[in-house]
């Protein structure tokens, strides 16, 4: 379990906003990315959207984190498409439920991960993925493989051979012998 995203359990207040440029700066992407973004429903401002000229759009804490999400998954190679997708799964948490995930990616598909044992596809409509621990595995066969007996060459020398090596030595015997 990571820890949580706030010190003191303290959620940023779902009334208060951030203007564009804010959001521009903080989420690391420019106003043409936002105000595209925004138009196309990618990441829509929650507090105040436009509301024609002159309106200014109000970001949440939540929003700007998914912009920032946005972009890292755009430098990752991921395409807009399945970003859209990926966004779908993200935007019904809360902030701390956010908090408490660590997304991935491979280039092609984005992965979620909530604990060392569950790991989701989020382009394959949350289908589950598996992955191994080599450490855990090796701490594993550590103490399983204690109850069994084991035994040690005598020297370097007794290596065993394949048949193959086999044949041939015995040929090399027979022909110099």
């Amino acid at each position: 379990m990571q820890p949580g995203l706030f010190p003191d359990d303290s959620v940023p207040d779902e009334l208060v906003g951030y203007r564009v440029p804010s959001a521009c700066q903080v989420a690391g992407i420019t106003y043409r990315q936002l105000d595209y973004w925004a138009r196309t429903g990618l990441v829509v401002p929650s507090i105040r959207g436009a509301a024609g000229s002159g309106s200014q759009r109000l970001y949440s804490f939540k929003d700007i984190l998914v912009l920032k999400i946005v972009k890292r998954l755009l430098d990752a190679g991921i395409s807009l498409q399945n970003i859209r997708i990926a966004v779908d799964h993200l935007r019904s948490r809360g902030v701390q439920d956010l908090a408490g995930i660590t997304l991935f990616s491979d280039g092609t598909s984005v992965y979620e991960c909530t604990s060392p044992e569950e790991v989701v596809d989020l382009l394959q409509g949350g289908q589950g993925v598996f992955g191994i621990a080599v450490s855990g595995a090796m701490r594993e066969l550590t103490g399983a493989i204690a109850n069994f007996p084991a035994e040690r060459a005598s020297t370097a020398t007794e290596r065993p051979e394949d048949e193959l090596a086999f044949r041939r030595k015995a040929r090399m015997n027979r022909a110099t012998g």
